[in-house]
């Protein structure tokens, strides 16, 4: 196994293209959450649009280090798509909130990857981001979940955003 450099100067025990792919995933995520935060901000009521807009410039400060991360490793960012699907219609504030419960849920479940993954400093770093997305989904969601970012636990379904062409 190759090691890569663990974010602290050591080189870890894990392999570092398994480090590489869940950093590229977490961006992957990051790219969808950043998308799908547009949405919530066009449709959230304006009680809650400053909420919308802390979580939207959260998300794009992360996409933007795993961008950095995923350059340290070697590797070339994966790019946004030009859209993504959503998993549901987003016609009012209600879908907009479970919208941004959804996008937080699917965030802590490739970080949670990414925490497996990771050593040292890039361990705490997911992990710091798996916490935020978790708090954030339990906000929009009104409760938390059992085990977040562990969707076989938490009974949340944690797939992908898929790009849409």
């Amino acid at each position: 196994m190759s090691g890569a450099d663990d974010g602290e100067g050591r080189k870890s025990k894990s392999d570092g293209s398994a480090v590489l792919k869940a950093v590229q995933a977490a961006l992957g995520a990051e790219h969808a959450a950043v998308y799908g935060y547009g949405v919530v901000g066009g449709r959230i009521g304006g009680e809650r649009r400053d909420e919308a807009r802390a979580a939207y410039d959260a998300h794009r400060a992360r996409r933007d280090e795993l961008m950095r991360i995923v350059r340290d490793l070697g590797g070339e960012p994966e790019q946004a798509a030009a859209a993504y699907a959503l998993p549901f219609p987003v016609p009012d504030a209600a879908a907009a909130a479970r919208l941004a419960a959804e996008l937080e849920d699917r965030v802590a479940g490739v970080y949670s990857d990414l925490v497996r993954a990771a050593e040292g400093s890039r361990r705490r770093t997911a992990a710091d981001a798996l916490r935020e997305a978790a708090v954030r989904a339990a906000r929009w969601r009104g409760g938390s979940v059992a085990f977040p970012g562990l969707a076989e636990r938490s009974g949340t379904p944690s797939a992908s955003a898929t790009p849409s062409a």
